[in-house]
C-alpha cells in the first residue's frame, strides 16, 4: 500500500490538521478549551487523564489522539483499539512497556510465561514522554506505537477514553489506473500491492473473495478484518 502522511481532524472543532501540527492545536483549541472551562465549573469528580497518540507501526498515516483516565486498565484501552481499529476473529494481542509484555489472557497459555496480563493500570506503568508498543495477532500482526504526550486534570466522565482527533481516511490510488482505490486484495498486499477501484477489482486475478474493503484501519486488508463487525465477538 503507497504510504503517505494524512491529515486528521479535531474532534472539538471540526478542522483539519496534519499530523504535525494536530499536537500543538489540541492544546489551544477555543472549542476544547470552552468545554473544558464549563466541565470545571460544574461539582464533579476531577481525575487524571493521559493525552497518548496512537500509530500504525510503519503505516503512520494512520493515527488517533486520545484522552484516557489514569485509572483506565490496560485491557480497557486493548478493548477500544480493537474494537476502534482491530477486531476481526478474536486474536490475541499484547503491550509492551519498558521491556515488559502484558498479554491479553497472559494466564491460559503456557507458552507465554514471561507476559503479565492487562489488569493494571495506566499510571501504574505510563507517564509522560514515554512510547510502547501493541500487537494484536501473532500471526498476521498489526502492530502499533503508543507515545504518552502529557498528563492532565479533567472532569471524570462516563466514558474512560476520548477520541481527541483522527486521521482522516487515506486517498491511496488504485494500483492498476490510479483511481481512488476502494478494495484491498488480501494476497497481493504482501508484495506491496493490490489496491483496486471498483471498476479494476472486477478484473483482478486473484477474484472476488480475495478482496476486502479499504477501511481506514492500519489493518486493511489483513485476516478478515472489514471494519464492521467482527465475525467472532472476543
Amino acid at each position: 500500500m503507497t504510504r503517505q502522511t494524512s491529515k486528521g481532524t479535531c474532534t472539538f472543532c471540526h478542522r483539519e490538521f496534519n499530523k504535525a501540527s494536530m499536537i500543538r492545536h489540541l492544546q489551544s483549541c477555543e472549542q476544547r478549551v470552552m468545554q473544558g472551562e464549563l466541565e470545571s465549573r460544574q461539582k464533579a469528580k476531577k481525575i487524571k487523564a493521559l493525552h497518548l497518540v496512537v500509530e500504525g507501526y510503519r503505516l503512520p498515516m494512520y493515527w488517533m489522539h486520545l484522552e484516557v483516565a489514569t485509572g483506565t486498565t490496560l485491557a480497557t484501552l486493548d478493548r477500544f483499539l480493537r474494537d476502534t481499529w482491530l477486531e476481526c476473529c478474536g486474536h490475541l494481542s499484547a503491550f509492551t512497556i519498558g521491556g515488559v509484555r502484558y498479554s491479553v489472557d497472559a494466564a491460559l497459555y503456557e507458552w507465554d510465561t514471561g507476559s503479565k496480563n492487562m489488569q493494571v493500570r495506566l499510571d501504574q506503568v505510563l507517564h509522560p514522554g514515554q512510547m510502547c508498543a501493541y500487537e494484536y495477532d501473532f500471526g498476521s500482526t498489526t502492530e502499533l506505537t503508543l507515545k504518552v504526550i502529557s498528563e492532565r486534570e479533567v472532569v471524570a466522565k462516563k466514558k474512560a477514553i476520548e477520541i481527541l482527533a483522527r486521521n482522516n481516511p487515506p486517498i491511496v490510488p488504485c494500483d492498476v489506473c490510479g483511481k481512488p482505490a476502494t478494495s484491498i486484495c488480501t494476497q497481493c498486499i504482501y508484495e506491496d500491492k493490490g489496491c483496486l477501484c471498483n471498476t479494476c477489482a472486477k478484473d483482478h486475478e486473484c477474484s472476488e473473495e480475495m478482496l476486502l474493503p479499504l477501511v481506514n484501519s492500519p489493518r486493511a486488508g489483513v485476516c478478515g478484518y472489514t471494519g464492521r463487525d467482527p465475525a467472532y465477538i472476543w
